[in-house]
């Protein structure tokens, strides 16, 4: 099949997902938006499944560039409240995608979705190792990307008020907020002072 053959399959499988959500998703669909034979999707995509991974891991380079856009590498409160507002505007934008991606089955030995699922939370990863050296970063990684998560479902399920981008961005940068204020260890400007301090320093 002609690569843009197959292109025009990647495009319009994205479209049948945001149109009908992934129960329109199927390769007979997909044929038929291309305008293809029923039977040459499958020289790329096995079965449904096949197809579904393509689109989920479409789905989280986008992600993963509204990430990168917000903020390369964020050290600050207000910083990593900005990548948890992508984050969540992402899901706003493409909300039939965002299921996609999280609400199906996930083979964890299928590469195209495994390798951008490992990228994102590499990237959370980092975020944590480099602006919070002493934490656990496995155990504050999953913190931070459930916040953001939980935060992103909540307003994609009108659970949270999404009457404008504003309101939006102020829940988002409350909630990222107060995980701070409740937790004055997270801090990136926490460091030990007064008697804790001087019994650091006289232990090292």
């Amino acid at each position: 099949m002609p690569d843009r053959v197959r292109d025009q399959l990647g495009h319009d499988q994205q479209d049948i997902v945001e149109e009908d959500g992934s129960a329109g998703l199927s390769l007979r669909a997909v044929a038929r938006r291309a305008g293809v034979s029923a039977t040459a999707p499958y020289r790329h995509f096995a079965d449904r499944d096949a197809l579904v991974s393509a689109v989920t891991a479409e789905g989280y380079r986008e992600l993963a560039g509204y990430l990168a856009e917000a903020h390369p590498a964020p050290s600050t409160p207000d910083e990593l409240a900005a990548v948890a507002l992508a984050y969540v505007r992402f899901a706003l934008e493409h909300p039939a995608l965002f299921r996609v991606m999280f609400a199906e089955p996930c083979d964890p030995t299928g590469e195209e979705r495994v390798a951008p699922t490992a990228a994102i939370s590499e990237y959370v990863h980092g975020i944590v190792r480099a602006t919070f050296p002493g934490a656990d970063a496995d155990a504050l990684s999953t913190t931070v990307w459930a916040l953001v998560h939980g935060l992103a479902f909540l307003h994609l399920d009108g659970k949270l008020d999404i009457s404008t981008p504003e309101v939006v961005a102020a829940q988002v940068h409350a909630a990222v907020h107060a995980l701070f204020d409740a937790s004055p260890a997270l801090s990136p400007a926490a460091a030990p002072s007064g008697p804790a301090a001087g019994r650091a320093s006289a232990s090292a």
